[in-house]
């Protein structure tokens, strides 16, 4: 089966409102795995138990969400812009919606690079396919 770049015919907004269904999506599975466990460990119990499995739930997806609309929307708007479908795009949305998410963090240039690698690093592994 060959892939079709859908870029070059999709607006970059359908692009980014398809990632983050997605990955909100994917957000709140994670978060619906992981709260109960956290709730555990904190001692939580009754009505203080599902307020904080609800809004770690929540705030799973919201976050994942974000990071997908900011990356997928970068990517898209430099592939435009570059003309090209390459590595570099990928790197620099990467480091963009990982910078976002640091800033609020001491180490905001770590986490920029360390989010720009793994997202190199998971399309080369797409491209090799």
């Amino acid at each position: 089966m060959m892939e079709v770049d859908i870029a070059g015919e999709v607006p970059c907004s359908s692009i980014a409102v398809d990632s983050v269904i997605r990955m909100s999506t994917a957000g709140l599975i994670w978060g619906s795995s992981t709260a109960p466990h956290d709730a555990n460990k904190l001692g939580l119990a009754g009505i203080h138990r599902a307020s904080f499995i609800a809004k770690s739930v929540a705030r799973f997806g919201v976050q994942w969400g974000m990071f997908a609309a900011i990356f997928s929307s970068t990517q898209c708007g430099l592939q435009r812009y570059r003309r090209r479908n390459d590595w570099v795009n990928v790197l620099t949305a990467g480091v963009v919606a990982g910078a976002a998410f640091g800033a609020g963090t001491r180490n905001w240039k770590q986490v920029a690079g360390a989010t720009g690698l793994v997202c190199l690093l998971c399309h080369v592994a797409d491209d090799s396919r």
